[in-house]
């Protein structure tokens, strides 16, 4: 195995380069917490909303899901700095400096997260692409 880990290099715990903690509120959110907040908003949006509420059917509903996902991550990460799945996994988007996210990187952010792929491609920090354009990192509560 190569790399600088395995040459004995120390990079530090994730989000240390960003001057967050290693543990507890303000570190940054582990992998389980982020899959299990956005299974939740999709099942949601998915599952719940396009296809039990407004009662669509088939591919519809993959689409239509989408949508609702996409609305839902702009609005409530947009004034709250969170959705309902990463409220329930005790997960919350921030600024690199501890605020709210800017509305317009929230855009950018929910937008590539759509996308599915950007969001697959993170750094030591565990930040997606997604993430990095819009300037946030995900967080523990």
């Amino acid at each position: 195995m190569g790399g600088p880990r395995a040459a004995g290099v120390d990079l530090g715990y994730p989000g240390q380069r960003l001057g967050l903690p290693e543990q507890g509120p303000g570190a940054v959110a582990g992998w389980g917490r982020r899959i299990g907040a956005v299974v939740v908003d999709w099942l949601l949006c998915t599952w719940a909303i396009a296809g039990g509420l407004l009662r669509f059917q088939g591919n519809d509903v993959g689409a239509v899901g989408l949508g609702v996902f996409a609305a839902e991550y702009v609005l409530l990460v947009g004034t709250i700095g969170m959705t309902l799945g990463m409220r329930l996994f005790g997960i919350r988007v921030a600024r690199l400096d501890g605020g709210r996210p800017h509305f317009s990187g929230v855009l950018v952010r929910t937008l590539l997260l759509c996308l599915a792929v950007p969001a697959l491609i993170w750094d030591r920090d565990r930040r997606g692409l997604h993430d990095r354009a819009s300037g946030t990192v995900v967080v523990n509560l």
